[in-house]
């Protein structure tokens, strides 16, 4: 085995001892190291990735903030993301903590700071609240007229490395960026007497900011949006119609300014459709408009209910009754209970006694309801063996199933590989969930041929997770293209942990958009008769040979 990964497993294996607080010199941790250095796998490193939540890996990318204080902070303010590490540590709740006091707090604000100062790229959500933040503050100038976020953010990237506004001014436009750049809160800025500044503020936010005339917004608000191969692609097409864009114009052959009230009137001049603006990646999606081929994207409100959610009855921190009422007040017809199988053990996983108050719980909710239905479904590991948990007199009680992978992730490709195969050749598997294991910015995805996976699931009509929590969002987006070209069912997971966790669908939703989905390529735009019959039909099919 590479000394480096082992080196890298051993630190991350010490981390999450400590997060957990389990003794490292307890018998179960002795054992693991020797497995972890022998072999480069461990029960126990798996069982504690898996019972760490998703966002305290994130925190760990701070300096200065180590396991412990993660431990700490998360078990008394149940904070577990770094914008709401941030606005803990300057409102005075981490300072509170016992035994912290404003001197940890101010430790925390320097490291997320000295994070953000690296450059390092961060979640979406993150990224997205940030922007929304400085675009506040950027529309409150007096010379602004207009002002939108633009770049990775609005093209819906997972994670998102810079922010971009454009604004609409009154008067000179290196006027107003120059007033901008020296705003309370600025340490620095860079471009000074120009319409493009690059501000770096104190805690530690980096802005890159575009300020033009009104009637050159248009042109670049589209140009900061797109990536450099769509503003490519676009440009290519305008000198096709004899146009020519420019840094913030659209002029004719004749040199004159084209008047653009909005971007679909940009695209329209083209000859085109407009482009939403997550398929702006250079991937295709000029030469499907000018052939009218793009899709018409999934909304919001084609959703219709939601199948991964996690009730107290495993890892969830709400009752089934208050996820319920959550998914009625958003509109939705349906809810699916997909609490953890007995083999997550560490996760609360149901053993055949809490699966039998369980699924009484979710008959009492029910009974209370006339136009909505909570689904009897289940998030069963798929064991090293390929083997779905649970036996079968079991599984056939389930509405659904959805079988992901918790463990064993060191397996290569062939291995990962052919144990997925084996799984969705199981006739109660509905879904495969988080298909590649990947946590954003901190787990690479495990070693798989999702094409081999993907064609497999469509022939066996198995749908194929993008399960929407920020630190997964997985499905990649570009393999849903690839799922659809194969015919592959998608279903969207908010993979919610407490009602505000089924907020993750609109993350999904976009994941979804960006990788060209429609409405009609997504299992739970479908009724909830739709979603079981889907079920059935899995479990009267013919196994593969």
């Amino acid at each position: 085995m590479d000394t480096v990964l082992s080196a890298h497993l051993l630190a991350e294996f010490h981390a999450l001892l400590e997060l957990q607080s389990v003794d490292p010199q307890s018998p179960e941790a002795t054992a693991a190291l020797v497995e972890l250095q022998s072999i480069g796998e461990s029960t126990l490193l798996d069982q504690l990735r898996e019972s760490t939540p998703e966002g305290l890996f994130e925190m760990m990318r701070v300096p200065g903030l180590g396991p412990s204080r993660i431990r700490r902070i998360h078990d008394g303010l149940g904070i577990d993301t770094l914008q709401a590490l941030e606005a803990a540590a300057r409102d005075g709740r981490i300072a509170a903590l016992p035994r912290f006091g404003d001197g940890v707090a101010e430790q925390v604000l320097r490291g997320i700071a000295a994070l953000k100062e690296s450059g390092a790229p961060v979640l979406l959500p993150h990224a997205k609240s940030e922007a929304e933040r400085l675009l506040a503050a950027v529309r409150r100038h007096p010379g602004v007229v207009r002002a939108e976020i633009a770049g990775m953010v609005r093209r819906h990237c997972e994670v998102v490395s810079d922010l971009d506004i454009v604004a609409a001014v009154r008067g000179a436009p290196e006027t107003v960026a120059a007033q901008l750049a020296r705003a309370s809160g600025v340490r620095d800025s860079m471009g000074s007497g120009t319409r493009r500044v690059s501000i770096r503020y104190h805690d530690g936010t980096r802005l890159h900011l575009l300020c033009v005339p009104e009637r050159e917004f248009v042109v670049a608000f589209w140009r900061a949006t797109g990536s450099d191969t769509h503003v490519r692609d676009i440009t290519a097409r305008a000198a096709v119609r004899r146009l020519t864009i420019g840094e913030s114009t659209l002029t004719d052959a004749a040199g004159h300014e084209v008047e653009l009230a909005d971007e679909l009137a940009l695209y329209a001049a083209l000859g085109m459709p407009w482009i939403p603006p997550e398929l702006r990646e250079g991937l295709g999606e000029s030469a499907a408009a000018v052939a009218r081929t793009l899709p018409t994207l999934i909304n919001a409100t084609d959703i219709r209910g939601v199948l991964h959610c996690h009730s107290q009855y495993s890892d969830g921190g709400a009752t089934i009754a208050e996820l319920a009422a959550d998914a009625v007040r958003r509109g939705w017809q349906y809810l699916g209970v997909s609490d953890h199988s007995q083999s997550s053990f560490y996760a609360g996983g149901l053993t055949s006694e809490s699966l039998e108050r369980q699924h009484d719980d979710i008959d009492a909710v029910n009974a209370t309801f006339t136009d909505f239905r909570v689904l009897k479904g289940v998030e069963a590991d798929i064991l090293p063996c390929g083997r779905v948990d649970y036996p079968v007199e079991v599984l056939d009680r389930f509405d659904y199933v959805i079988a992901s992978v918790h463990s064993r992730f060191g397996m290569n490709e062939s291995q990962m590989t052919e144990r997925v195969l084996k799984a969705l050749d199981d006739r109660h598997v509905t879904i495969l969930g988080h298909p590649t294991g990947r946590l954003l910015l901190t787990r690479e995805p495990y070693a798989i041929d999702m094409n081999a996976v993907l064609e497999r699931a469509a022939h066996a009509g198995v749908a194929v997770e993008l399960n929407a929590d920020p630190h997964r969002l997985d499905l990649d987006w570009r393999l849903c293209r690839t799922a659809r070209d194969h015919g592959t069912m998608i279903e969207i997971g908010p993979d919610a942990h407490s009602v505000a966790g089924l907020e993750n669908i609109h993350l999904g939703i976009g994941m979804a958009r960006k990788g060209w989905l429609a409405a009609g390529d997504v299992l739970n735009t479908k009724s909830a008769d739709d979603v079981t019959a889907f079920a059935r039909r899995r479990r009267l099919a013919v196994t593969p040979a």
